[in-house]
Formats: structure tokens, C-alpha cells, sequence
């Protein structure tokens, strides 16, 4: 069974850093493919970051670029996104995804994504 848990978010004050990690389940990860999305209350879910499968790129959505840094360690099976100066727009709940592809400006995200989120929660 495939399965997806993010963890490491908590309630921070504006400017402070968390790292996310997400453990997967039933499947390696590959490099090539990782990538994080958010969903805040009443919007949309928003692409944060993605190493293309096609490329290996990195990818940041424009407002979290120069502030998160998403990472792996393929030895423990492990996706990190790192962020730093932390904004109170960047509250949402944080899921991450081993299928991921960025193109024409857009994040899109397969069937291995998403799973149990963490919640962060910026206070200004």
C-alpha cells in the first residue's frame, strides 16, 4: 500500500524556519518526481516545489522562491522542504508528493501524492 506522511509543521512566529519531512510507504522515492504542495482553508491547492521527472529541475512556486529549499535523502526513504523567513500567507496544511511534473508554469502532481498533510501555522 502506497501511503505519504508529512510531518514537522507546527505554529511559528513570522520570520522563523521549519523543516518538513514526509516518509513514504510501500515505495521508494526517486529523486526526479518529489515535490510539496499546500492547501490553506478556503483556497486551492498551490504547488510549492518540484524536481521534475522529466528534467530533474527544481522548481519553486514565486512565492516561496529564495525561502524553501526542498531536498531528499533517498538512504531514509525521506522528502524535506526547508523554510525559511516563514510568512503568515504561508499557513496551510503541507502534503508532499513522489509524482510531481512542472510545466507551462504549472505544478502537477499523480496518483502517489498527497496523503497526511502537517499543518503550519504562521503568526505575524
Amino acid at each position: 500500500e502506497v501511503q505519504l506522511q508529512a510531518f514537522g509543521g507546527g505554529l511559528v512566529q513570522a520570520g522563523e524556519s521549519l523543516r518538513l519531512s514526509c516518509a513514504a510507504s510501500g515505495f521508494t522515492f526517486d529523486t526526479n518526481g518529489i515535490g510539496w504542495f499546500r492547501q490553506a482553508p478556503g483556497k486551492e491547492r498551490e504547488g510549492v516545489s518540484c524536481i521534475s521527472k522529466m528534467d530533474g529541475n527544481i522548481y519553486y512556486a514565486d512565492s516561496v522562491k529564495g525561502r524553501f529549499t526542498i531536498s531528499s535523502d533517498n538512504a531514509r526513504n525521506t522528502v524535506y522542504l526547508q523554510m525559511n523567513s516563514l510568512k503568515p500567507e504561508d499557513t496551510a496544511v503541507y502534503y508532499c508528493a513522489a509524482d510531481c511534473e512542472y510545466y507551462s508554469g504549472e505544478f502537477y502532481f499523480g496518483f502517489r501524492s498527497g496523503g497526511q498533510g502537517t499543518q503550519v501555522t504562521v503568526s505575524s
